[in-house]
């Protein structure tokens, strides 16, 4: 018999007259790089109107100390109207302050309407009356 018909026995291994290939390199698919997510910003949510004392406001109310000084500044001449002016229609003011003197322009207007009737009222009565007189 020959040996080359021969089975292997237990421990023995089976010689191949064949080389088998082996690859030196395992192919590997290129690895996708990393992209941080993109964050969209969440949706905006349903926030009802805001009334008027309801819930903290950003403006504290005034002090007797600012009421004191606002008063103070209010006697300067010709700086008092300015400030009025800006008080009552200013964007940074306090919402109390801005109502009063929104409140005090009001009654100022009324003041000289009610001023200018009774002046011309008054001037004509007299002017009647000193013409009538004679002088």
């Amino acid at each position: 018999m020959s040996d080359d018909n021969q089975q292997p026995g237990p421990g023995q291994t089976q010689q191949n007259s064949e080389p088998q290939y082996q690859p030196q390199y395992q192919y590997a698919p290129p690895q996708p790089q990393y992209q941080p997510p993109e964050y969209a910003p969440p949706p905006p949510q349903y926030q009802p109107p805001q009334q008027p004392g309801n819930g903290p406001s950003q403006w504290p109310p005034m002090k007797i100390g600012n009421w004191i000084v606002t008063m103070l500044l209010m006697m300067i001449p010709i700086a008092n109207i300015i400030l009025v002016f800006m008080w009552a229609f200013g964007s940074n003011v306090n919402p109390s302050k801005k109502a009063y003197f929104q409140a005090y322009l009001i009654f100022a207007a009324i003041g000289l309407v009610l001023g200018i009737v009774l002046w011309g009222t008054l001037f004509a009565a007299f002017s009647t009356l000193f013409y009538n007189l004679g002088f």
